[in-house]
């Protein structure tokens, strides 16, 4: 018997896959964060590149993939919507003519000002579904992943 509220486990097939349960845990985090970003709001990807360029100004691109984990073609597109938008400029970088450094515009950082307390919340929500317990595991599973 299933206790009220829970799904009973069962073994085999997509529920013993990590790459379907991670990309369902994906498409979960997504729902949370759109419905707390609002329509308005920044994308998960906008969020990343802008905090991340706030952390460190001047990165080229190939920085920003490392920082991100964007792939490149889909970073170059969205540095270059994000700059045709206002929330990005771009110039020459300094260490290497070849490549553009990228650096927050004041429409960028008044964007990600206004972003912050919205992924937070999302981030809660996402936290908020796992026993307290399990939270800082969890965290640190993840950042294990990221760092493989």
């Amino acid at each position: 018997m299933v206790k009220s509220g829970k799904q009973a486990k069962i073994k085999g097939g997509l529920a013993d896959s990590p790459s379907h349960l991670m990309h369902r845990v994906l498409q979960l985090s997504l729902d949370i964060y759109a419905e707390e970003a609002g329509p308005d709001g920044l994308t998960q990807r906008q969020f990343a590149v802008l905090e991340a360029v706030s952390v460190r100004s001047g990165l080229t691109q190939t920085d920003l993939v490392k920082a991100t984990g964007i792939d490149r073609s889909t970073l170059a597109d969205l540095v270059a919507r994000m700059t045709a938008k206002g929330l990005l400029e771009r110039e020459r970088s300094t260490l290497d003519a070849r490549a553009k450094a990228v650096r927050l515009s004041e429409a960028g950082q008044t964007a990600l000002a206004d972003a912050r307390p919205r992924v937070e919340a999302a981030d809660k929500r996402i936290l908020a579904l796992l026993p307290k317990a399990r939270r800082e595991g969890f965290l640190d599973l993840l950042t294990s992943l990221t760092e493989a």
